[in-house]
């Protein structure tokens, strides 16, 4: 069973969204602060966190800050603002996807849904190689020349894509498809955002993520 942590200070909201977590069939973990959310998530195995920025003690940007320096597991911002330069600080800091209040219970339960899913994917067993980056699909590890790398869950899915589909330019529109869905709220700067993370995080070996302008991106090997 699936565990998630709720962190967000509005008791009614918090509420609404555990029932909905509980009728779902998902055990769930509730933070009304960030310093009890860094707490709980540190005591306990969580598999994905609903997060809320406007939070007491700690804010839900130092949370998200704090959490990726240790894991990867899906992030789902939630936000009363929809400043674009907001949902590009979330992406930035390692979010995976964000909704801006009011919203749909129903949309945010369809996005922990797809995440989990997505997450516990085991259809690809073999572990993917080029160019000295190598992808374990059943443990979800990436290594860079036997250094391991620390990646969100977004940018692990999109990494893998790119290297399954090696040689071919894949669109933003299909990066969009693949990884969050049809039901995505974003746009294009979201995907650049991510893939520049994503360089970041590769070193060296980020230059094997091709832009190829006004199409998408491929991956393919440095020429030697």
């Amino acid at each position: 069973m699936y565990k998630i942590l709720v962190v967000e200070d509005e008791d009614i909201l918090r509420e609404v969204i555990v029932d909905y977590l509980i009728a779902d069939g998902y055990q769930v973990l509730e933070a009304a602060d960030g310093e009890k959310a860094i707490e709980q998530f540190h005591s306990n195995p969580v598999d994905l966190v609903i997060l809320d920025i406007v939070l007491p003690k700690l804010d839900g940007w130092s949370v998200c800050r704090r959490i990726r320096k240790s894991s990867g597991i899906p992030i789902i911002i939630l936000t009363a603002r929809s400043d674009e330069d907001d949902s590009l600080l979330g992406y930035e800091l390692g979010a995976d996807d964000y909704l801006i209040k009011p919203y749909s219970p129903r949309v945010l339960m369809a996005k922990v849904k797809r995440f989990l899913e997505k997450h516990a994917d085991t259809i690809e067993r073999t572990p993917l190689s080029s160019d000295g980056i190598v992808i374990n699909m059943e443990s979800r590890l990436v290594y860079a020349d036997g250094i391991t790398i620390n990646l969100t869950h977004t940018e692990f899915e999109i990494l893998a894509y790119l290297m399954q589909n090696k040689g071919i330019v894949i669109t933003r529109e299909q990066l969009i498809t693949k990884v969050w869905g049809y039901d995505f709220y974003g746009d294009e700067k979201t995907v650049n955002s991510h893939i520049r993370n994503l360089r970041a995080k590769l070193g060296s070996k980020g230059n094997c993520i091709v832009t190829v302008i006004r199409s998408g991106y491929k991956f393919q090997e440095e020429p030697l």
